[in-house]
């Protein structure tokens, strides 16, 4: 089930944010996050905040959704109307499973983000989507209202894993899938893999890579296992009717992906993504890892302006009740300090291969950097040019080379 929103301090009835959030809005970018929280079924590993029909009582929490996204964004609209960004570079909708919703909702929120900032004339505009939940019609539909990109949750094409995992489609179904997006006219489709799933083989996992790098998509997502607690998935490992993942697995299987990604002509850009062009980067992901700034629509979604982050109350009938009583629906917020920020922008920018700058670091980060170039997890060609950046080894330490820079 869904964990609990962090604390903070209250968000003002009308949404209002300080002046000095406002003053440089969309200067690192804008973007636009809609979260749509309805699942066919939940997934043993999912811990996101999403809801099935049966855990809302009914299917009728769908009906009228986008009605309430929309009040919500025409809130946002009156909160950064005096200084609204100049566009909207990128929107991602995300969940749950969007597209459980109509193409034609999906489309009339798209429309309603476009008529209160406008898109950009190059906007990234991604759908995340279930295998078996869009056909060659819905995904014609998206094309056509504006939508450039779609993410489907592949997970694994081995039969076991994905029934581990308890994924409903069938093992060849991304794949196809994310063929129909490219004949629907998407230019931009990613196929995204879990591994170290407990019984998951080395063979089971090079299969679900050949199975991608086959697809003909341009990015691959890869992330090891998590197993959150409160899950169906960490009962059964509490209970030992399944092993723990292994660190060990998990390193193995990155080293696997990277081989079989980069032969097929994909580059790494981000820890766990990989693209075949800079043009098939996400734009919106890339967003949030370096700073800029985004408005988060829907029950638990979060936002960020101008060093300002807050969060929405997290289910759908608190959401809609809030909105319509004409109430932001934010739950709480924070004001990042400059430490905040700088801790954030090391924790992020070092999981890119751009990497970050050892100008940004101060003497005790800088004195981390030296240590961890001389372990050979920093690349010695890019440190010479004033970066920071992860080699292979460095990517499987990340988290351990982060904490070297911020002692």
């Amino acid at each position: 089930m869904p964990g609990l929103l962090p604390e903070g301090e209250p968000v003002p009835v009308d949404g209002s944010l300080p002046r000095t959030s406002l003053a440089a809005v969309g200067a690192r970018g804008f973007g636009v996050y809609v979260h749509v929280p309805f699942c066919a079924s939940r997934c043993g590993y999912c811990d996101f905040n999403t809801y099935t029909a049966t855990e809302l009582g009914g299917g009728g929490a769908r009906d009228g959704y986008a009605d309430s996204v929309l009040a919500e964004l025409a809130l946002a609209g009156r909160v950064l109307g005096e200084r609204p960004p100049a566009r909207v570079d990128t929107v991602f909708v995300g969940g749950g499973t969007p597209t459980l919703l109509p193409a034609d909702e999906l489309a009339r929120i798209l429309d309603g983000i476009d008529r209160t900032w406008g898109l950009a004339a190059d906007a990234e505009v991604t759908t995340e989507a279930n295998p078996e939940s869009v056909t060659p019609e819905s995904l014609k539909t998206l094309r056509a209202a504006g939508y450039t990109r779609i993410s489907l949750g592949m997970q694994s094409a081995a039969p076991g894993v994905l029934a581990l995992l308890d994924r409903r489609h069938t093992p060849g179904r991304a794949v196809q899938a994310a063929l129909e997006a490219r004949d629907a006219g998407f230019d931009h489709v990613n196929l995204d893999l879990i591994y170290g799933t407990p019984g998951e083989s080395a063979e089971d996992f090079a299969a679900s890579l050949a199975a991608v790098t086959e697809a003909g998509v341009d990015h691959v997502s890869a992330y090891a296992l998590i197993v959150e607690d409160g899950t169906r998935l960490a009962g059964r490992m509490r209970r030992g009717e399944l092993p723990y993942p292994s660190d060990d697995v998990a390193a193995d299987r990155y080293l696997a992906a990277e081989a079989a990604l980069g032969a097929a002509g994909f580059s790494w850009y981000e820890v766990s993504n990989w693209s075949r062009t800079a043009a098939g980067r996400c734009r919106h992901n890339l967003l949030y890892w370096t700073g800029g700034d985004w408005w988060g629509l829907g029950p638990g979604a979060h936002s960020h302006v101008g060093g300002v982050r807050w969060w929405n109350v997290k289910h759908p009938s608190a959401y809609a009740a809030r909105l319509a009583a004409g109430e932001s629906p934010g739950h709480a917020r924070e004001v990042l300090t400059g430490d905040d920020r700088h801790m954030e922008d090391v924790m992020l920018r070092l999981r890119l291969a751009s990497g970050l700058p050892l100008t940004g670091l101060d003497d005790p980060g800088r004195a981390g950097a030296a240590r961890a170039l001389a372990d050979g997890l920093l690349d010695p060609g890019e440190y010479a040019d004033g970066r920071a950046v992860l080699t292979l080894r460095g990517r499987l330490l990340a988290d351990a080379v982060v904490r070297d820079l911020l002692p």
